[in-house]
């Protein structure tokens, strides 16, 4: 069932305009259980949406994708009913992950990680930078399954976690701090790292990424690594997703869609955004909050780490790193972001997205610049891996567009 904004959207009409088609009797509406909104069916309101193109001069066999893994909401994304924002600080990655999958488990109380986030050995990496390791994590990965064709769902999920774990076992570390340990360095790593109390975090995906990309591992920039990954985790059809699924549809195997989403989230303009909101606060750091968004503008044309095409009136996600960063932050660097923030909103810029928090983090810990473009890359696997696992319950072949011919189109 879709709720009454989810099918508006579906049709292309405002809110007005679908309950004319219930008054209409062109559709039905249902009560919600939490009797707060109508609800439609999905097959429904699909058939009215194709009789709606069928009225359109330009002919389409493009797929429309009906997913149960993730909506996006103005409280940010929800995956499989449970929002991201809550699980954020309560669960590990994998947990969130497995959920993701659609492994057995009756409710959020009850998430639990497969056994078999085991890295595989696959000797030592070429001296290649960090996004051209992970891609060579997945291929070797791939060239080592014999039985790579295999696209049962337990299947795959079992190559999905050693995947994800291999490409955080083959990037390069961060070089040690030269402050030094600190008071929350390896005297409180030594100990069991754990994740508001439980679960234990010992050996998690977040404790290992936070050790190869920071300098000075504590538990509470443990916390901060796994919170961002399970934000980063899926959010609907991006890019990357859909190229995942176009792959899937081929019946390609779970490594061959893994690397079609890791070229796709290599362009600068899907995963590369957390880098430039980096550049933007060592600028401000060095010239002064106003110059440095200044000078952004001027040669980018845009802010990196403001507005987003979903969230219009913020992002929700932005706010859960952002606490946590003040946790992890120095009073200056705190001050800092805001100043930037408030510099923003001052012009009317959009509300800053989960990119900023994403690069302060990073910043105020000593993560190399393309650290939030790391991280992002290894929490989407989880959405990736879902996707694809969905995409192969439908028809095969699906995806497939029509141009429309224009002559005199120049090559360029």
């Amino acid at each position: 069932m879709l709720e009454s904004d989810e099918a508006a959207r579906r049709l292309g009409v405002k809110m007005a305009t679908l309950y004319a088609y219930v008054s209409r009797g062109l559709l039905v509406s249902h009560p919600s259980p939490t009797g707060r909104r109508r609800l439609f069916d999905v097959e429904e309101v699909e058939r009215l949406a194709r009789r709606s193109r069928q009225g359109k001069a330009v002919e389409t066999r493009m797929a429309t994708i009906t997913t149960g893994i993730t909506q996006l909401t103005d409280d940010g994304p929800i995956y499989r009913g449970l929002r991201a924002t809550e699980l954020a600080t309560r669960y590990r990655y994998e947990e969130v992950a497995e959920w993701l999958w659609g492994v057995d488990n009756e409710g959020a109380a009850d998430l639990h990680p497969g056994p078999e986030w085991v890295a595989l050995d696959l000797g030592r990496p070429p001296g290649i930078g960090t996004s051209d390791r992970m891609r060579w994590a997945v291929v070797m990965a791939g060239s080592a399954d014999p039985l790579r064709s295999d696209l049962r769902p337990e299947a795959v999920i079992r190559a999905a976690r050693q995947v994800a774990a291999s490409m955080v076992k083959v990037l390069p570390a961060a070089g040690p701090d030269p402050a030094g340990p600190g008071p929350a360095g390896s005297a409180e790593r030594s100990r069991s790292i754990a994740l508001g109390g439980e679960p234990d975090l010992t050996g998690s995906m977040a404790e290992r990424l936070t050790s190869v990309l920071a300098p000075r591992p504590t538990a509470d920039l443990v916390r901060g690594v796994n919170a961002a990954m399970v934000l980063m985790a899926d959010h609907e059809l991006a890019t990357s997703t859909l190229a995942v699924r176009v792959a899937a549809s081929t019946r390609a195997d779970i490594y061959d869609a893994l690397l079609v989403a890791l070229g796709t989230i290599a362009g600068p303009l899907h995963g590369g955004a957390s880098q430039l909101a980096y550049s933007l606060l060592i600028d401000a750091e060095r010239d002064g909050p106003e110059r440095a968004l200044d000078d952004t503008l001027r040669w980018q044309g845009v802010l990196p780490g403001f507005g987003h095409t979903v969230y219009k009136h913020g992002d929700a996600r932005f706010g859960v790193l952002l606490e946590l960063f003040e946790q992890l932050a120095r009073p200056q660097q705190v001050e800092l972001v805001q100043s930037i923030v408030d510099a923003a909103a001052d012009h009317g810029i959009p509300p800053p997205n989960v990119d900023l928090a994403l690069a302060a983090i990073s910043w105020a810990t000593g993560m190399p610049p393309d650290a939030g473009r790391t991280l992002f890359t290894v929490a989407r696997v989880a959405g990736w891996v879902a996707h694809y696992l969905e995409e192969l319950e439908e028809r095969p072949l699906r995806y497939r567009a029509r141009a429309v011919y224009a002559t005199g189109r120049s090559p360029g």
